[in-house]
């Protein structure tokens, strides 16, 4: 029945996400989802919201939202956009900003959605290829392109930019449109949004589904010029006008203003993911510097399929991309320490079996 399909639908090839099966006591280090709890002031704030307000729709501008985050990063609301995820929040921006007369630059070893959204908005994109040490180099990055978007740490070998590096893109490309893709920043690294506040060109974005453990609720925002924000809630308003139900700004607001709980837990995921690279260095990994939760990891003498495969027989998942240059690696979610140590004596039974 595929002649009712729109055109454009038999050229898209759909981002395929991690895995979710299920499977008894399955230990799941494939979709970067935190192990821990979300904040309870957040979980309050859902129960809370439960009540016969949800008859009503909800606030169309997530006002309490905005202005939490705009408190956060001392900023003004009119810098702050919000939306279902941060993966709805990269749709509008593609369609809204990053369709230009140039072609679009993102590295070659990145986040897979990209080259998804620019077949679906039909953007003309070329990549950059990171370097032997798997780096984004912003240096390649120059003005025969035009707009700029990449993770920061990138996505999945979580090397991390320093901000000054960013801020330098951005005063050697002041009329380029540069996105920072924030997912895992709360991890390890130094966030660009105060750099939005004296670089018109900027676009930050930032999710509540890895740091604060939020992923079933799906919020994320951006932040920007003023003049961005627009555009993308020109976008938005041309498609959802109501994007965030009650309980999600609720619950969002409450996870954005319990700071004391991100720093604690961001704190135990950083040091489980320094015991886990040691250990898996010790094992006979070559594990990227990782600055998420999640390190990228390969073996010279394990097949990262097979790996992976073998893993799963122990009802442990990991993350295999079957892709140029990185096609023996592996990606593997910083879980609790009892589960980093499960996938560690998985390892050593697989390596001592044959």
């Amino acid at each position: 029945m595929t002649q009712f399909w729109s055109s454009i639908v038999h050229e898209l090839t759909p981002y395929v996400p991690g895995e979710q099966p299920r499977i008894d006591k399955l230990i799941k280090l494939n979709t970067n989802e935190n192990p821990y709890p979300p904040s309870r002031n957040a979980l309050a704030a859902i129960r809370d919201s439960a009540d016969e307000s949800l008859r009503l729709y909800p606030d169309p501008d997530a006002t309490s939202l905005k202005s939490a985050i705009a408190r956060h990063y001392k900023i003004q609301t009119n810098q702050v956009f919000v939306g279902n995820g941060s993966d709805e929040v990269l749709a509008h921006v593609f369609m809204g900003l990053l369709k230009q007369d140039k072609p679009l630059l993102f590295p070659d070893i990145t986040y897979s959605f990209y080259p998804t959204y620019c077949r679906l908005y039909q953007i003309d994109w070329r990549t950059v290829p990171l370097n032997d040490r798997f780096e984004i180099n912003l240096d390649d990055y120059d003005d025969r392109g035009g707009a700029i978007i990449f993770p920061n740490p990138n996505a999945p070998t979580g090397r991390l930019l320093p901000v000054l590096a960013i801020e330098q893109l951005l005063q050697r490309l002041p009329n380029r449109l540069v996105v920072v893709d924030e997912a895992y920043i709360d991890f390890g690294g130094t966030s660009a949004i105060p750099l939005t506040r004296d670089h018109d060109n900027l676009l930050v974005i930032q999710t509540l589904s890895k740091s604060r453990s939020l992923a079933g609720l799906r919020v994320g925002y951006a932040v920007g010029h003023p003049n961005l924000i627009t555009a993308l809630e020109r976008v938005k308003n041309s498609f959802n006008s109501y994007p965030l139900g009650r309980s999600a700004i609720a619950a969002a607001t409450a996870a954005i203003e319990d700071d004391n709980w991100l720093q604690e837990t961001r704190r135990r995921v950083m040091d489980t993911r320094h015991h886990l690279s040691r250990a898996l260095t010790e094992r006979g990994f070559e594990v990227l510097p990782s600055a998420g939760n999640f390190v990228f990891a390969r073996h010279p003498q394990h097949d990262a399929a097979k790996l992976a495969q073998s893993l799963r027989e122990h009802a442990i998942l990991v993350r295999h991309f079957n892709q140029p240059r990185i096609e023996q690696f592996l990606r593997i979610t910083v879980g609790t320490d009892d589960q980093c140590e499960a996938l560690l004596n998985a390892l050593d039974a697989i390596f001592s079996a044959q």
